[in-house]
């Protein structure tokens, strides 16, 4: 397959592609591989980072921690949050929070300065100083001498007398005290628990101590101080409410008794009011009025309806004196009704009804009949006088209830607004009562104030310094060291835009890859460069057998990796351009100095060391560093035989132990029109008349980068191999040459990375890359005729 004649299109992705679209997870390979390259340079950094360590450990003075504890104990302060109507619950973070506040304040650090005269002590107002911290203060003191001196800040201070700037000065003095001593102050919480501990640093261990005492000293202090005075404030302002309180009760009480008389809500000892007992006493006696007619109405008219009913009736009704007493009148007369109405009976059976005694008889029974009725309409006359008198009386009452209920209702409306007076003056007197008793238990606690807090762990000397921490700061500058070189590597990494193994090649500039070809020669410093520049005396430059041994290394050591990779390029233009009798190979490179002369050079000599005709010809008009290096000097080279339309043998040189043709190029002056002589007609003919006698031409053309004569020679090439340096060509360079110039990409065969340092090369390929394993293969490419080679450059 021709792989050269594929478009640059169709070929594998060019630099950036395959970075730009990226993966979607992070490639732990090339993360490994990085830190395998940079790891020098973390070395280094984590180096500095613990040399600047230990550097800051031995200018930096040693701080003394002291820490004392205190517990916020809600027990010893039982008898105060009974007293106070406002108790707080010191278990709250929010409480806690306040106490560490309180510790915090400007007030108790004033108190502590006071107590040890701290703004006089020059071990608190001028510790020793660290390299950093003096550092720092020359830094600031450089700012406010351009912002302008402390005196600008302070107008008029000038102006005062002497007594009032001392005073000033000494207020300034005590207030930068408490400002230091609250910076240092530590206060937390311990856990989640009710302690707090106070602690304080400082380079004097006794200091330290001393300071940290005094603010837990200070600090239960405060509180008892705080408790005396919140009873003190309580007693006092109850004091002022208890007066208030007993003349509002007074005025309430006496408002109610107002009241009471003047709508003459007179009470009984239940406390009901006389209108309401008159009323119930009223209702009592209309349901018995009431029963009393209902009784009387009905026996009126049961006699009633027995008068209605005449005489002859009358007696044979039931209800007739049933309630009526034994002696009655009508008991006698119904006895005396019975008693001849059986002896009627009798004689009207004996003697029938006409008899006289029968007859005489009946008619007493008539008469005591009429008797009978006669009592019984008196009876009747007695009942309706009866009803008559019961109606009466229960229409009275009713009359009297009416009465009552008026009254009733209007004492009963005044019973409210009375009550409402009354529960007022209960609540004024309650109040009052309570309040008077707190004011006897707030009194009596004046003179016994319970703090809230106690010390449970008091501050004791320091034995050994708090800071710095020798193993913490080491470890930090160890990290911040390593987090440098990390940062310092993955810039080189980022910077990184050259092309390293042979996968760059193929994804970065979508080429075939060759091989890669090692330094060679008294090393890089020494190589760098030699191939194509000039020598103009103000560069260095290789001896003359150094070049010429330089351009034999695949004759002299034909198993070197050198010769080898040589071999590959062979192969693959073999494939390529395979039904050519002659093959025109051109050899370039992007930039100068990659060593594209050392390179044809080589490929030249291992073709015709093998048997192939070969010939080669230095194509860099202007700079033929292919000639210096093989020490040839003639009259007349390529440029000569091309104007003169001369043949290769008129200017050709031999070489006699390889039989390689050369056709050297002289330089002459500034000759600047070498691209029109490369690309021109005399040329085709020097070439097509060359191709008769060789089977392979090798050109070293000019870089493609400055000049145009690879793009004029093109037309003539069979196929290009591209050399690149090792590390040193920029990937983005050949990208854009492989865009710009499609024809001269399409022709490349191959490309080679050339001055490869094997050594650093394994850190640039992947875990499973050819790269990492060079080193096995040394037994098959080192040879003695390289060691010779070695030697001879």
């Amino acid at each position: 397959m021709n792989y050269a004649n594929f478009p640059l299109d169709k070929r594998m992705p060019l630099p950036g592609a395959d970075q730009e679209k990226g993966e979607d997870f992070i490639d732990v390979e090339r993360l490994l591989g990085m830190a395998a390259r940079q790891a020098k340079v973390v070395a280094v950094c984590a180096i500095i980072g613990l040399f600047l360590g230990v550097i800051y450990l031995q200018t930096t003075p040693k701080q003394y921690l002291s820490v004392a504890s205190v517990l916020i104990d809600e027990g010893m302060n039982k008898v105060m949050d009974d007293i106070s109507a406002a108790s707080v619950t010191q278990q709250t973070d929010a409480t806690i929070l306040s106490q560490i506040e309180i510790l915090n304040s400007a007030r108790l650090a004033s108190e502590v300065v006071d107590k040890l005269k701290l703004d006089q002590n020059q071990d608190f107002m001028n510790p020793p100083q660290s390299a950093l911290a003096k550092g720092i203060g020359f830094l600031r003191g450089i700012v406010g001498y351009f912002r302008g001196s402390a005196a600008d800040d302070l107008p008029g201070i000038q102006n005062v007398d002497a007594a009032t700037r001392e005073a000033m000065i000494k207020t300034a003095t005590h207030d930068y005290a408490v400002l230091t001593l609250q910076t240092g102050l530590l206060a937390d919480r311990v856990s989640r628990s009710n302690v707090i501990g106070i602690g304080y640093q400082a380079t004097n261990p006794a200091l330290a101590t001393a300071i940290t005492k005094a603010y837990a000293d200070a600090y239960l202090a405060d509180q008892l101080n705080a408790s005396f005075d919140a009873t003190e404030r309580a007693a006092l302002w109850l004091q002022g409410r208890l007066t208030e309180l007993r003349e509002s009760s007074q005025a309430a009480s006496l408002a109610v008794e107002k009241f009471r008389a003047e709508h003459g809500l007179s009470a009984n000892s239940d406390g009901q009011l006389l209108s309401d007992k008159q009323l119930a006493d009223l209702n009592a006696q209309l349901i018995v009025a009431q029963a009393d007619t209902a009784r009387a109405s009905a026996r009126y008219q049961q006699y009633k309806a027995i008068v209605d009913s005449g005489s002859e009736s009358a007696f044979n009704d039931s209800a007739i004196a049933a309630d009526q007493p034994s002696s009655s009148v009508i008991i006698a007369l119904k006895t005396r009704y019975l008693a001849i109405a059986k002896r009627l009976q009798d004689v009207e059976a004996n003697f029938g009804k006409d008899h006289p005694q029968a007859v005489a008889l009946t008619k007493e029974k008539a008469d005591v009949s009429a008797q009978i009725f006669g009592q019984l309409k008196q009876i009747t006359e007695s009942y309706r006088n009866d009803f008559e008198v019961a109606q009466a009386r229960e229409t009275a009452l009713r009359d009297k209830i009416s009465t009552a209920a008026g009254k009733s209702s209007i004492d009963n409306q005044s019973q409210v607004k009375l009550k409402e007076l009354d529960q007022q003056a209960q609540a004024l007197t309650t109040l009052y009562q309570t309040f008077l008793s707190r004011y006897e238990e707030a009194s009596q606690q004046q003179s016994f104030p319970v703090g809230k807090v106690r010390i449970i762990s008091d501050a004791t000397m320091p034995l050994a310094a708090s800071s710095p921490r020798t193993l913490r700061v080491l470890a930090l500058s160890l990290v911040l060291g390593l987090m440098l070189g990390a940062g310092f590597g993955g810039l080189n990494e980022f910077n990184e835009r050259f092309f390293r193994t042979g996968e760059d090649i193929r994804d970065r500039a979508g080429l075939k890859f060759l091989g890669y070809l090692p330094t060679i020669g008294g090393g890089k410093a020494r190589d760098a460069k030699a191939d194509d520049l000039p020598v103009d005396g103000k560069v260095a430059s290789l001896s003359a057998a150094e070049k010429r041994a330089r351009m034999r290394v695949s004759i002299d050591a034909p198993a070197s990796m050198f010769a080898e990779t040589l071999r590959n390029a062979k192969i693959a233009f073999d494939v390529v351009m395979e039904d050519r009798n002659c093959r025109v190979i051109g050899v370039i490179s992007v930039l100068p100095g990659e060593g594209k002369s050392t390179v044809a050079a080589n490929l030249a000599g291992l073709l015709a060391v093998n048997g192939a005709k070969t010939l080669l010809i230095d194509g860099d008009l202007r700079n033929p560093g292919l000639s210096r290096s093989l020490g040839m000097e003639a009259e007349q080279g390529l440029m000569e035989a091309v104007v003169n339309g001369q043949t290769w043998q008129s200017v050709g040189k031999v070489d006699r132990q390889t039989k390689l043709a050369i056709i050297p190029a002289v330089l002459r002056g500034q000759f600047s029109h070498t691209s029109e002589l490369l690309g021109s007609a005399g040329m085709r003919r020097f070439i097509e008349n060359a191709k008769e006698t060789f089977e392979y031409i090798i050109v070293d053309l000019p870089p493609l980068g400055p000049v145009v004569d690879a793009k004029a020679f093109a037309p003539l090439v069979d196929g290009f191999v591209l050399v690149t340096e090792w590390g040193r060509t920029p990937r983005a360079m050949v990208r854009s040459m492989l865009e710009s110039e499609p024809y001269i990409a399409n022709k490349i065969t191959g490309a080679v990375l050339n001055k490869v340092d094997l050594k650093k090369l394994a850190k640039y390929g992947s875990l499973g890359g050819s790269e990492r394993f060079f080193d096995r293969y040394s037994s098959y490419y080192l040879d003695k005729s390289e060691s010779r080679a070695k030697q001879v450059a």
